[in-house]
């Protein structure tokens, strides 16, 4: 018992001294700024936030031609000006995965991202 006494309980002492110490000196890291929301004033812009986001979930099938049944293309900033001012881009985006029409198809986009597209339309869809 001895030898396994002087083997073990040091370790499990200083383990239990470092964790603690390991959780305090990753938490000074934090800041406030990275606790704030972005400020709601930002200015959203089809080159700068809406290209990315339309090239990364909808161009899968709304290319030039459109494939997999897509009815239009969003190719270009006059394309997704055009849908997005009818109404049609924030309506099927703002679907419930599963609904009718909901896009895109494979789930719902984050919530941000939807806001950031209904900011762009409030914004008078701002092109750079």
């Amino acid at each position: 018992m001895g030898l396994f006494w002087i083997k073990i309980v040091p370790m499990k002492i200083g383990v239990l001294l470092f964790l603690p110490l390991l959780c305090l000196v990753g938490c000074t890291a934090d800041s406030e700024g990275d606790l704030i929301d972005p400020p709601q004033d930002a200015t959203v812009t089809y080159q700068g936030d809406i290209m990315a986001i339309i090239g990364t979930n909808c161009l899968g099938c709304h290319r030039s031609p459109p494939v997999n049944g897509a009815p239009f293309s969003l190719t270009t900033y006059s394309q997704v000006g055009e849908v997005a001012e009818s109404g049609l881009l924030l309506t099927a985006i703002s679907r419930q995965t599963g609904e009718l029409r909901a896009m895109p198809p494979p789930g719902r986009l984050p919530q941000a991202t939807i806001d950031k597209v209904e900011k762009w339309i409030e914004q008078g869809l701002l092109e750079n």
